[in-house]
């Protein structure tokens, strides 16, 4: 197919590099503006847990959320901290974030997740193998943890919300838990197994070579920050970054925790916060682990890398500006030595990147109400990687003026 327009993508990240893609393969001739390299540790993709789960539909904010949020406001090591100087700043989110977990706004919100992630596998399945990468997509499921016996059976809403849509959710105990998984240890009692959902061993290298792919096939990749629109007659027509001016038919804003920002500029506003995820790398951790862990009591995830073991999670309210606070990290080492027998814990590599988070865990994917040739596809939070391949294809229809691949009306702007 061929196309003569020309599409700037802003952003080089998960979502921005699966855009581009299939942006290419409806023809179109593609720009990725970035000032970091793809796959780098500049970017969030980069620090990712490595999850790539169709059945992902359960929101960050939950009924009940209200009772907890005190309690991991006041502990330094909870799994939500805010900064004190920056809590005025972050408390409308905040409120919005406790507003998502009525009832039947979670009912929505769960529906709308499953709707994007459900086809995951088949969107990524083909840039993979185009890519030469078909191993950084795994299919060894997912393991939800507990410390008693009662856990998982008493985490009924949530995997009822899982099986209502479609995902299977398998009960096991202790020793099921060892038969599946000996790495861990023998303090968890219960847990739920997803068979169905993936992994990933390495998002940053998968950033890059899907990036490598979009540039063998005529993209151009642009070290650049992107500072604003240029607005024309019929509305936006380039982008002014601090290496010059780029011009295009179309824009696709995917930067990230920054695409707030620039919407602002041409006039959206989203309530947006940087989720401040931090990880660590344990290169020498040799625990034998295989699937995708995560303590459900700890709300912590650990995963098997290339590199070594990844433990993240944790979420951070400080902004874009502030320095990171490695403490934090290594709060998730401190968590780990419970899930691991033997936890090696030499070498260690800290990491600090910024989630792009709305509210209501689901991200924007839509058309500027301003503007027709700007599409929006930021705010994905935790999901990035799950949803950066169906996103990409989403916004190559968007784009093309075909009709998307799932209903986008839960995923507007203008929803707030």
């Amino acid at each position: 197919m061929s196309n003569s327009e020309r599409v700037i993508v802003i952003g080089a990240g998960i979502i921005g590099s699966c855009t581009a893609n299939y942006l290419l393969k409806q023809g179109y001739a593609v720009d990725v503006i970035d000032p970091a390299l793809p796959g780098s540790e500049d970017q969030c993709s980069y620090g990712n847990a490595g999850g790539i789960c169709p059945g992902s539909c359960i929101p960050n904010s939950m009924p009940g959320l209200l009772k907890s949020v005190p309690k991991w406001l006041l502990d330094p090591e909870g799994p939500l901290f805010v900064r004190l100087a920056y809590l005025p700043h972050a408390l409308p989110w905040l409120l919005r974030f406790v507003a998502a977990s009525r009832k039947w706004r979670v009912e929505e919100i769960s529906q709308a997740m499953r709707d994007l992630h459900r086809y995951t596998f088949e969107c990524y399945e083909p840039l993979v193998r185009e890519a030469g990468c078909e191993e950084l997509l795994q299919k060894r499921g997912q393991l939800f943890v507990y410390e008693t016996e009662n856990g998982a059976r008493n985490s009924t809403y949530s995997t009822d919300l899982r099986r209502r849509h479609g995902v299977q959710v398998d009960l096991l105990n202790a020793g099921e838990i060892r038969e599946l998984e000996p790495a861990l240890s023998s303090v968890f009692k219960s847990a739920l197994y997803l068979p169905e959902q993936g992994q990933c061993p390495n998002p940053g290298r998968l950033v890059a070579k899907l990036a490598e792919n979009a540039a063998r096939k005529g993209a151009r990749f642009i070290r650049a920050k992107a500072q604003g629109f240029i607005i024309g007659p019929e509305g936006p027509r380039a982008i002014q970054t601090d290496q010059g001016i780029y011009e295009a038919d179309k824009f696709v804003l995917a930067a990230g925790a920054w695409s707030g920002k620039l919407a602002a500029k041409i006039g959206d506003r989203v309530p947006f916060e940087s989720e401040r995820g931090y990880h660590v790398m344990l290169p020498e951790a040799d625990t034998g682990l295989r699937i995708q862990t995560i303590s459900a009591d700890r709300k912590f995830v650990a995963s098997p890398m290339e590199e070594g073991l990844r433990l993240a999670g944790t979420v951070e309210f400080a902004g874009l500006d502030a320095p990171a606070n490695m403490k934090r990290a290594d709060i998730l080492m401190k968590l780990a030595e419970n899930m691991f027998p033997k936890l090696e814990t030499r070498n260690v590599k800290r990491w600090m990147g910024h989630r792009p988070g709305t509210p209501d865990s689901i991200p924007v994917i839509d058309r500027s109400p301003r503007h027709r040739n700007v599409i929006y596809a930021f705010g994905h939070g935790h999901q990035g990687l799950i949803a950066g391949a169906v996103t990409g294809k989403i916004v190559a229809e968007m784009a093309s003026e075909q009709a998307p691949s799932i209903n986008l009306e839960p995923f507007r702007v203008n929803r707030f």
